[in-house]
């Protein structure tokens, strides 16, 4: 089935790449629930859902595609979903899982067409690179306010929290026990970073244990809960669409990458079976939105598998046969603080940011929209926002230049839509 002979590789590698994958990840399995219980979802639901959608996408990628890649909802999007379409739309939760489905409907479909190529070859990649920094440094603000290491102030809107609460210096420790661990390639690095912030959280009375394993929690709470009437409200193609372009440019650069690091590329530079990829990751959305979480996209951690010799659709199974057991460990998951999962967010947010670099900064028709996007995502709070003002502006540039040319007609309908949107709703 894996066709393990000719990836030259073996069961035994492959289950060990597949551990190896998990560590980098489970996380999530801690995390996403505290963040999206900020939209009011039942936090020990979206746990379950948060398993289950990530054993879904997984085994969808290793047994439809046959890729060492793992699924599960994806940090920034989780943010996205709540302080964004959530706190800050005022959108119900029911109603941005509708948009979650919609836009895994709507990615299903560019997969299985020739408009993926189309898209993808519309944007440069200097606004491709803009999104995934930006979407680090909204992580970043997000996991500092999180720790309490930034609060809010009225005459400058932000400033320096109170180093000396316990909570605040065991986030801030957390955070460099974890930089530290990953430059020494541990790869379970945010994970016992997550769980040194807990211990320590335990020690000093900040944080609570009831148990570590136990039946999971009932599903029922945020399971079949899409507000598909939602979808035609004003306002909601555009959040459709921001969702879908992230997950889009997200999953495929992400594919490409880890393929060229497992040497699965061909000679010209295409992956095979990318389609099918695309479609296992389009088809885990909208099963995620299903069970109740924000968007699931391929994990760039996968690389640590890949780089453990992982070749094969074996390397994704056993990460989806691990987050199976990982649903019996929800006691665990919903005793950890928030102060805990920040350094988390926070380190994430770093590695993002420093794609940066893949900006090209010898044309400022390129790195100026590029700038804008960074820059306005995390001062909007607003995924969506910063696309928005990097489309309009990349858009606006290459045509008062006279560099027409460089500017695809895909471009200008989206600037042209986002300029509307901000005009009229």
């Amino acid at each position: 089935m894996f066709r393990l002979a000719e990836n030259s590789t073996n069961i035994r590698t492959e289950l060990l790449a597949g551990l190896t994958t998990y560590l980098t990840m489970v996380y999530i399995a801690f995390v996403n629930p505290v963040v999206l219980a900020d939209t009011g979802m039942d936090k020990g639901a979206v746990f379950v859902a948060t398993c289950l959608a990530a054993a879904f996408g997984s085994a969808m990628m290793g047994l439809y595609a046959n890729f060492p890649v793992a699924v599960a909802p994806g940090m920034g999007l989780n943010a996205y979903f709540t302080y964004t379409l959530v706190q800050g739309m005022g959108i119900p939760w029911q109603a941005a899982l509708a948009a979650v489905l919609a836009s895994g409907i709507l990615f299903l479909i560019v997969s299985a067409t020739p408009l993926r190529r189309w898209i993808i070859n519309s944007l440069s990649p200097s606004l491709k690179v803009a999104i995934t920094v930006g979407i680090g440094f909204f992580l970043v603000v997000i996991g500092l306010k999180g720790a309490g290491l930034i609060v809010p102030d009225q005459a400058t809107l932000l400033k320096l929290g109170d180093l000396k609460t316990p909570a605040v210096a065991i986030a801030a420790a957390a955070f460099v026990l974890t930089a530290a661990l990953d430059a020494r390639k541990v790869h379970a690095a945010i994970l016992i970073g997550i769980m040194a912030a807990y211990v320590a959280g335990l020690t000093l009375g900040l944080a609570e244990f009831t148990g570590i394993a136990a039946a999971p929690p009932s599903l029922a709470p945020v399971f079949m809960q899409m507000d598909l009437g939602a979808l035609f409200d004003a306002g909601m193609g555009i959040v459709v669409l921001t969702l879908f372009f992230v997950v889009l440019f997200d999953n495929t650069g992400t594919l490409i990458g880890l393929a060229r690091t497992a040497g699965m590329t061909r000679p010209d530079g295409t992956v095979p079976g990318l389609q099918r990829a695309l479609i296992a990751d389009s088809t885990s959305v909208m099963a995620g939105a299903a069970l109740g979480t924000s968007t699931t996209t391929s994990y760039i951690e996968s690389v640590a598998g890949v780089n453990a010799g992982g070749r094969t659709g074996l390397t994704a199974v056993t990460v989806a046969v691990l987050f199976l057991a990982t649903l019996f460990l929800a006691p665990l998951a919903g005793s950890i603080p928030t102060f805990a999962t920040a350094p988390a967010l926070v380190f994430v947010g770093c590695l993002m940011i420093s794609a940066v670099r893949d900006i090209d900064f010898e044309d400022s028709t390129e790195y100026i929209p590029a700038a804008i996007t960074i820059i306005a995502m995390p001062l909007t709070f607003s995924i969506a926002d910063g696309i928005a003002f990097g489309f309009i502006t990349y858009a606006g540039m290459k045509l008062l230049t006279g560099r027409w040319s460089q500017l695809p007609i895909a471009v200008n309908v989206l600037a042209l839509l986002f300029v509307l949107r901000f005009a009229l709703l």
